[in-house]
């Protein structure tokens, strides 16, 4: 059989696999629960949509983050995410967090919101029925951004002592993988990006309250990059892109996933010829979007990464 066959009958499993695999996930018993409060910060009750297998299991979990700039999306992005993973066997807590808006501060904020909704599913992993040992993150865009970083250095000084007074304030942030889909790594290197393709929208500058220009430091607290570093209990990577995007440089991707092998980090990629950004949220089982061939791919790598507590 020729290389082109053996391409071509690997693409139409991976297509049936994702059609068949929501289809399953739509039939099975699945226990969802809206608006679940996880935090409240400065005032703002922050909550998300939990989704579930019903039955007595331990499942592993995932949170999952939107994107939308720092500044716009919401939990219900990952409306078809959520029934199909937990139609795995694995549970998600799709969620919202703080936004920038003008005159408020929104880093290390969003962080902090990310790190307590991480923190909340083990603290309540009896109530939510989970393991608090097979535990990720996913996110995309912003979201990438968001959760890897705190993947990274959720338990990190810069970062652990900002909400002393949860109920869980001293759970780890620890987690056994990272879903990270079309994400900016280095923020300089984006703010840069963004003068050209984006001039009149500073988004970086709304999340950050600063141009590079002004403050380098808190850019590079806010990268992911910075802490692709050497160390125990690092996260199983999986990064996707597309190499059309022209809203996060895809070399972003390239060379975060190059920082993270160099760290000895295992670190997998889905690169997709000529993808844009944004279609993550796209229905997993419309055979025009590349979610199609991306869900079956995420569900084998987190099956594989959630599989034992080790």
């Amino acid at each position: 059989m020729s290389r082109m066959c053996v391409l071509a009958a690997a693409l139409t499993a991976l297509q049936v696999g994702a059609s068949v695999g929501l289809a399953q996930a739509q039939a099975q018993n699945i226990e969802i629960r809206r608006d679940v409060v996880y935090a409240i910060h400065d005032g703002v009750a922050l909550s998300g949509d939990y989704y579930v297998p019903r039955g007595q299991g331990r499942y592993p979990v995932v949170v999952a983050v939107h994107g939308g700039g720092w500044q716009a999306g919401s939990r219900a992005s990952h409306r078809h995410w959520g029934p199909y993973l937990a139609g795995h066997g694995i549970a998600v807590f799709a969620i919202d967090y703080r936004l920038s808006k003008p005159g408020q501060l929104t880093f290390p904020q969003a962080v902090h919101d990310v790190r307590a909704a991480m923190q909340f599913v083990k603290h309540n992993a009896d109530d939510l029925k989970i393991d608090p040992e097979r535990t990720a993150f996913m996110g995309e865009s912003a979201g990438a951004h968001l959760v890897s970083l705190v993947g990274l250095a959720g338990d990190a000084p810069t970062f652990a002592a900002g909400y002393p007074n949860d109920p869980y304030a001293s759970v780890s942030t620890r987690v056994k993988a990272v879903v990270a889909t079309y994400g900016v790594y280095d923020l300089v290197a984006h703010w840069q990006h963004d003068q050209i393709a984006r001039p009149r929208d500073q988004i970086l500058e709304k999340f950050l309250g600063k141009a590079p220009l002004d403050d380098r430091r808190i850019y590079f607290d806010a990268s992911p990059m910075s802490y692709a570093t050497r160390g125990p209990d690092r996260p199983a990577f999986l990064l996707v892109w597309g190499t059309g995007d022209d809203v996060a440089d895809p070399s972003q991707s390239e060379q975060f996933m190059t920082a993270l092998k160099q760290a000895r980090i295992t670190t997998r990629k889905i690169a997709i010829t000529d993808a844009p950004h944004f279609f993550m949220s796209d229905p997993l089982d419309d055979p025009s979007s590349p979610v199609y061939h991306v869900a079956p791919q995420v569900l084998r790598f987190l099956q594989s990464r959630l599989a034992s507590r080790e």
